[in-house]
């Protein structure tokens, strides 16, 4: 997808092999294959600017395996991962459609069944669900601080305000260019991020992507939590290659540690909506203050402008609101929404954040300049849905014995295998250099 590689000024493109498809109505291993190829263009790039090569080496992407990433990459032995979803989630039909209630998390649980006036039985949920309207619905939700998503037709999202902002967005925006230099990070040609130091503020599930793909070429990635937060069904599968530490930023201590880790960090990586760090007392300016030189690349879920642009969201929340569901709905003939076979607009999202994050670092070395890159989930959904898939599709999203490393990784919770790199540059093997972590497993500082 040329639209990518001219969000991030790149011109190198990479080669494909195996072009398998996922079953959808979107181009969704393409996507895949062009996100995760941008990575390899992006570092490519940096490997001839920072003279580690005279030339860019050589990429190429496996469109299969690119596509098996954009499921889990973890493949446990002897133990299993917790499940993706909490009971009480998923889709329920209301008086005139459809809404997907996300309940993984206890205060958004907590928040749709108060509006619904029932306790957190599926049948009893389904039951209130059906005296609702579905726009009424999830006004109602969102404005006691959970998260839903009413099934919204293409036509009816462009016809939306927040569909229209999205429309009029870049898929990437650069932002806050300014002069400035980044800190030497002592990048080789084997790993050209070794050294750079990347300070991780993001949640389920595109950011965690974003940083696990810069710890694979050398950067050195510290996560933060609040205490006591868990992801227990996908940290296995994100915390490849990081180090994991807890800081709570309500207590003075914590952030003055939090401070010292921001002043020395050259990336800062986070998902949190646009008010959420000046709520926390660390907005733009005070940012800046502690860490003139850092470079930030932030998400959110549905888009920087317009009515929604501080909502709370997550990809099958976007999925329903912007029209996917209902057209998968349609392609599949089926009698409720059919969402794509992956969440692919996490993954697609957290590569291109990575590659945004090494672009702004080639180009902070070639030009003496420092620059921001804003990307939200549906903005990527904009670009997605543009791109039809021409046919039906055959590889499973699961994967078989051949696409897994010989290798095992022994994590916290037992061995387990990892798919195969999907990318492959020449002289920089796609390799993390410790297993998957539990949260707050660390001291919280550099190393």
């Amino acid at each position: 997808m040329q639209e990518i590689l001219s969000a991030l000024h790149l011109e190198h493109n990479t080669e494909v092999i195996n072009p398998e498809y996922l079953p959808s109505r979107f181009a969704v291993s393409k996507l895949a294959a062009s996100s995760i190829g941008a990575v390899g263009s992006a570092i490519s790039g940096l490997v001839k600017t920072i003279g580690l090569r005279a030339s860019e080496p050589d990429v190429f992407v496996d469109q299969r395996l690119a596509s098996l990433w954009f499921n889990m990459s973890i493949q446990p032995i002897g133990w299993q991962l917790p499940p993706v979803w909490d009971a009480v989630a998923g889709d329920y039909e209301t008086q005139d459609g459809w809404i997907k209630l996300h309940t993984n998390l206890p205060h958004h649980r907590r928040a749709a069944l108060s509006v619904l006036g029932v306790e957190a039985d599926r049948k009893k949920v389904a039951s209130a669900v059906k005296n609702w309207r579905a726009n009424d619905l999830e006004t109602a939700i969102v404005k006691a601080g959970g998260v839903a998503a009413q099934m919204r037709s293409r036509t009816e999202w462009q016809e939306h305000p927040q569909g229209l902002a999205v429309a009029a967005e870049p898929l990437i925006h650069w932002v806050n260019k300014r002069t400035g230099s980044i800190r030497n990070w002592h990048g080789t040609a084997a790993r050209p991020l070794n050294g750079l130091r990347v300070l991780d503020l993001t949640r389920v599930l595109a950011g965690p992507v974003a940083t696990r793909t810069l710890a694979a070429f050398g950067a050195e990635v510290l996560r933060i939590d609040p205490p006591e937060w868990d992801e227990a069904n996908i940290v296995p599968d994100i915390t490849l290659g990081k180090r994991c530490s807890f800081l709570n930023l309500k207590e003075q201590t914590d952030r003055q540690t939090f401070e010292q880790l921001l002043a020395n960090a050259d990336v800062l990586v986070h998902g949190y909506r646009s008010n959420a760090l000046e709520n926390l007392g660390y907005g733009s300016s005070v940012r800046t203050s502690y860490a003139p030189h850092l470079i930030e690349v932030s998400l959110d879920a549905y888009g920087w402008t317009g009515p929604w642009a501080k909502r709370r969201g997550f990809d099958s929340l976007v999925q329903m609101s912007c029209g996917i569901a209902d057209a998968g709905m349609h392609w599949a003939n089926a009698q409720k929404p059919t969402p794509l076979p992956v969440q692919a607009l996490d993954h697609a999202t957290g590569y291109m954040m990575a590659a945004a994050a090494i672009r702004a670092i080639d180009m902070a070395v070639l030009e003496k300049s420092l620059t921001n890159a804003r990307l939200s989930l549906a903005r990527t959904a904009e670009l997605l849905m543009a791109n039809i898939q021409q046919h039906g599709g055959t590889l499973s999203k699961d994967a078989e014995e051949r696409d897994f490393s010989t290798e095992v990784e022994q994590t916290p919770w037992g061995p387990a295998q990892r798919l195969k790199p999907p990318l492959h540059i020449e002289g920089a093997p796609m390799t993390w250099p410790s297993p998957a972590c539990n949260l707050g497993s660390v001291l919280p500082n550099w190393l």
